[in-house]
């Protein structure tokens, strides 16, 4: 069997896939930039404005693991299309906003676009590109995924400074339209063969899914001891434990679990999760740092944040092209290694007068390590299966890291409302840079440890030529 399927022009179809999904990508985090301006807006807390990021991300973790049955039942055209349509329409709804509950409405439906179209990216590039040019254009796909929620606050802070963070909404509305038109002629390279679809694993996945991110992000502000945070929790790892058991008993499971058998797939999706939870917590944690705490204006923290973005971009395609002759073990342990250091240098420094070019070096040396890793985690998984586990390797990898980037936002989220309550008891609401830094300072802990795991993982991996074809 042919490790790729043929297609025109794989190239152009690469692209409008790429370019859709770093649309959807960046809707992750571009408000993140906006978040002060939301809450003086709408009368709302940090920890109400915070849904949404993390319910954009809730409905990527509910809907991403639909996306193996999608593509054996609509063809990809049909599913680009519908993706960039409803996206279009939520990015619409929410640039038009009177209310809060509209505005997360118009999210959660632009998130829907986004759940459709980021698994349908890899399955379909690993489809139209042979084996050994993988590597290359995976190490753009890699470039896509960071430089997405990475770039969001720089360009949603231009975007916020030239007008209002309404124009955010109208520039993915244009984006995706244009997006369409190119995608109207792309080819189909699914095997349509419509499986029956089991409606008990979608309740179970979607109460999974949904269960974990929303005790994750209730815990922001409400305490551990309260029903709703403990009580979707419960019913979220029930669920998920349950799920686990019924596709490994179906015939035809809606997302083959057979593909975490494939021991470096399965070390691949760990490092990538852990990647995720790094880049979304400090792409929330940032922001609000430089904002509040520096006192910087939405344009110049998100200049500020460009250097480290600019070093991810340029690394990106370097790491991709070198990926077959140096391999994954030697990437991840440098871009962990990095990533490490750079969560250290934050714990040091951060205060309510650390110099900005200190944050801007540290925040390059993590972005650094994250050019590492991210790439080179994600494609050595995917190379270990077989052509028929593609899309089911995508669905269960793209779950997954979701759910860490809506982790990393509330986990991140309710450590800087900790550290914030924390140095209030002890010394007072009086200077309020203070206590914003020290909550800042207080969430980095979670990422030095996501980082220190990632790198204990990254001594595991094993450059294995063999691929399964």
């Amino acid at each position: 069997m042919n490790s790729h399927v043929q297609v025109k022009k794989p190239k152009t179809m690469a692209a409008i896939l790429m370019l859709g999904a770093f649309i959807g990508l960046f809707g992750e985090t571009a408000l993140n930039m906006a978040l002060t301006n939301i809450m003086e807006d709408y009368a709302i807390s940090a920890g109400t404005a915070q849904w949404l990021t993390t319910g954009y991300l809730l409905v990527l973790a509910i809907l991403v693991p639909l996306s193996a049955y999608l593509v054996r039942w609509f063809s990809t055209r049909q599913l680009v299309v519908a993706a960039l349509v409803i996206s279009s329409l939520g990015a619409a709804l929410a640039a038009v906003a009177p209310s809060f509950a509209v505005l997360l409405t118009g999210r959660l439906v632009q998130a829907i676009g986004t759940g459709i179209f980021l698994p349908l990216m890899f399955s379909v590039i690993m489809l139209i590109f042979p084996i050994q040019k993988r590597g290359a254009v995976m190490g753009i796909v890699g470039l896509v995924i960071t430089a997405g929620p990475a770039l969001g606050p720089t360009l949603s802070g231009l975007i916020i400074s030239a007008s209002s963070w309404h124009y955010i909404f109208w520039v993915m509305v244009i984006l995706n339209v244009l997006l369409l038109i190119s995608a109207l002629n792309i080819e189909n390279v699914s095997d349509i063969s419509k499986p029956k679809i089991d409606v008990g694993s979608l309740l179970l996945s979607t109460v999974a899914f949904g269960g974990l991110i929303y005790a994750l992000s209730t815990l922001a502000e409400t305490p551990f001891t309260n029903p709703a945070v403990w009580a979707p929790l419960l019913a979220g790892v029930a669920a998920l434990g349950l799920f686990i058991f019924r596709q490994l008993k179906m015939p035809e499971p809606m997302v083959d679990l057979r593909v975490f058998k494939y021991p470096m797939f399965a070390l691949g999706t760990v490092l990538m999760v852990i990647t995720l939870f790094v880049i979304l917590s400090v792409a929330i944690l940032i922001p609000i740092y430089l904002k509040s705490v520096l006192a910087y204006t939405s344009i110049a923290a998100g200049l500020l944040m460009l250097p480290a973005n600019l070093l991810n971009i340029i690394m990106a395609p370097i790491v991709g092209s070198n990926f077959d002759r140096v391999g994954a073990r030697i990437f991840t342990r440098l871009g962990f290694s990095f990533i490490t250091v750079g969560a250290i240098v934050f714990l040091l420094i951060l205060s309510a007068t650390t110099p900005v070019w200190q944050v801007i070096g540290a925040l390059c040396i993590l972005f650094l390590g994250i050019s590492m890793t991210i790439m080179p985690a994600q494609t050595h998984a995917m190379n270990q299966l077989p052509r028929e586990l593609y899309a089911d390797g995508s669905a269960a990898m793209n779950t997954l890291t979701q759910v860490a980037g809506a982790a990393g936002t509330a986990i991140a989220i309710t450590l800087f409302t900790a550290g914030q309550k924390n140095y209030i008891a002890e010394f007072g609401a009086v200077n309020p840079a203070e206590f914003l830094a020290f909550g800042t300072h207080h969430a980095f802990y979670a990422v030095l440890i996501a980082a220190v795991l990632g790198l204990i993982g990254s001594l595991f991996i094993r450059n294995n030529r063999e691929v399964v074809k």
